[in-house]
């Protein structure tokens, strides 16, 4: 009998879980101790930004067109540096990589990466995060990732997580048999699991959304608005607006309290503005595993076949009920 007060490390857990599935191989730990590693050197620059002047820009943009961050750079850097040495990594796509950077060809996992999400956050030191995804190549062992290897749905997710860096450092993450998270205990300098088994709400009170876009919204996301604003005791309402402009620090306070998550299409961005393959694909899955509903506003994101590394979709994440009300408005007809 498992003492109550055990404490099981991430390295344990994900021993633990393998253990079930006696055909997985150790490729996929592996991977995650790489993770893990360039998590914790990138949350120990993270901690000391401000001493040793790596905030701010680095002077180029990146292939989205964004003013990239210093730190943005040095956790791109950590993450692929980590994935090469262990040497179970065949590709890698990333925000600020314009192409595949190819890894070891006969590696068998291919992994998405945001290394910095939220980094306008940096310079105010609000909460940023890391996001990632991982994948099974398609492609025989021995060669170059494809294209098609990395241009997979987000059913075929083998598994995806997530890292925020706040008043605590949390990895969060799913291989598909539920959400758990970890906190780094930096006295054993490890994670150690502290939310088993997340569950969103089926209701919640929060909205997230970048309400300054609101004018660019479609019509029924500003319906919805309008309807969160709206004092009406038997619903809860009126919801509590937070939006902290980091998508990790947004998504995992929503999956812990219960709330909604969107990032409409606008006039400026028809197509959204976030990224499929490191943003919306693997924050989508951990929603679904948790228990919530994940769309681009009419499509179940996991199912959309990505046609371009860097493609942006619209996203709405969040408790069911939440979506669900949502979608209603959504299908409503056009009023001019």
């Amino acid at each position: 009998m498992k003492s109550k007060n055990r404490v099981v490390t991430l390295s344990q857990f994900i021993a633990e879980e393998q253990e079930k599935f006696p055909t997985a191989s150790g490729g996929l730990s592996r991977i995650f101790r790489d993770i893990k590693l360039a998590t914790k050197i990138v949350n120990r620059d993270v901690n000391k930004a401000g001493l040793v002047e790596i905030l701010g820009n680095y002077g180029t943009t990146n292939v989205q067109g964004e003013q990239v961050k210093k730190l943005d750079v040095m956790a791109n850097e950590e993450f692929i540096a980590s994935l090469t040495a262990g040497g179970d990594c065949c590709a890698v796509i990333s925000e600020e990589e314009e192409g595949i950077r190819l890894l070891n060809p006969n590696a068998k996992y291919i992994v998405a990466i945001d290394p910095l999400d939220g980094s306008s956050n940096i310079d105010v030191n609000a909460a940023i995060g890391t996001i990632f995804s991982i994948y099974r190549r398609k492609s025989p062992v021995g060669s170059p990732a494809t294209m098609e290897d990395c241009l997979q749905p987000g059913t075929e997710q083998v598994a995806a997580g997530y890292v925020i860096y706040g008043s605590a450092t949390m990895l969060v993450y799913t291989t598909g048999q539920g959400v758990n998270g970890f906190t780094l205990d930096i006295g054993i300098g490890d994670f150690c699991l502290s939310h088993p088994n997340i569950q969103i709400p089926a209701d919640g009170k929060i909205y997230s959304v970048n309400e300054g876009n609101f004018a660019q919204f479609p019509e029924g996301y500003k319906n919805y608005i309008k309807y969160c604003k709206v004092i009406d005791t038997p619903t809860n309402r009126p919801y509590s607006a937070r939006y902290i402009g980091s998508m990790v620090a947004d998504f995992h306070r929503n999956m812990i309290k219960g709330g909604i998550f969107m990032y409409p299409e606008t006039s400026s961005a028809p197509k959204g503005k976030l990224r499929l393959m490191y943003e919306c694909n693997p924050m989508s899955w951990l929603m679904e595993q948790a228990g919530g509903i994940a769309i681009d506003g009419s499509r179940r994101i996991l199912e959309i076949q990505p046609t371009e590394l860097h493609q942006r979709v619209p996203v709405v994440l969040g408790s069911t009920n939440m979506v669900n009300t949502l979608t209603e408005f959504l299908q409503q007809p056009a009023t001019h």
